[in-house]
Parts: structure tokens; sequence; C-alpha cells
């Protein structure tokens, strides 16, 4: 980099592919470097019917004693049935069977917060900045280790 080269700033609403490829490879080799961020795995649950159609799932990752559960989701027409407890359930089984001793989530104030409470799940924080009165909770729950 030459400090006397002019540098230009330009805004986008969507990042150029080929600057979110350099972005994404630049900031992972920094985050690499400085973090063993090679040991983060991903770890899920499906629930499938009998022809192998996906109903419901759960994907996060996991680090050390560490979970992360990124997303989950039961079809529209199964929710109330306990197919998300049941996913859910089986997601931090299999984290605690890795070693996780806590699982952290992000939800949205009209997702599942209520949900996750019943499960065990207690916010760490909320964020009430967001539009239309909705809200940003952070939750964890610590698991029992696997038998």
């Amino acid at each position: 980099m030459n400090a006397e080269t002019p540098i230009v700033v330009t805004a986008h609403d969507a990042c150029p592919p080929e600057a979110a490829r350099v972005i994404d490879t630049d900031l992972g080799d920094y985050n690499d470097a400085a973090a063993p961020l090679h040991e983060v795995r991903p770890i899920s649950a499906v629930a499938r019917d009998a022809t192998g159609a996906v109903l419901g799932g759960a994907i996060g990752r996991r680090w050390g004693p560490c979970c992360e559960l990124q997303q989950l989701w039961v079809h529209e027409d199964l929710r109330g049935t306990g197919l998300g407890t049941r996913i859910a359930q089986q997601f931090e089984r299999h984290a605690a069977a890795h070693g996780c001793t806590v699982v952290l989530l992000e939800t949205l104030s009209f997702q599942a917060p209520e949900f996750y409470k019943r499960l065990g799940y207690r916010i760490e924080h909320e964020r009430t900045m967001y539009p239309h009165g909705i809200t940003k909770v952070f939750m964890t729950k610590t698991l029992a280790p696997a038998a």
C-alpha cells in the first residue's frame, strides 16, 4: 500500500462480489491467525418424515465448550406439536456429546423467546433498538454433561 495513492471509499446496497471475496478471505485469514477458528465445527438436528422430506431442523456450530444455535425451523403445519422441542433437545444432546456445556442463541421478539424459555434458556441481554417495537433477545442455556 502506498500512502500517497488516493483512496476512494464508496457505499453500496449490496457488496460487489469481488470485494466480498477479498473482505471474507482477508478477514478469515486475520481471524485464523488470532484464534483457532479452524476448530469451529457445524452441528445440526433434522426431522424428516417417512419419505425423507425435511419437516424441521436446527443448525448451528460448536467450538470447545460453546455451541451456538443459529437457526431452528419447524414446518408451519407442525408448529405447536412438540416437534420443535424434540429438535432442540436432540441438538442439545448432540452438542453435549461433543463436550459443549453451554448453548447460545439470538432470537427476535416475534420469533421464539417464550419457546426457548420453556426449554430452560435464560435471557442474557435484550436490544430494543429495532423498528416496529422488535427486540433482539440473546439467550443461553447450560447443558448437563453427556451421559
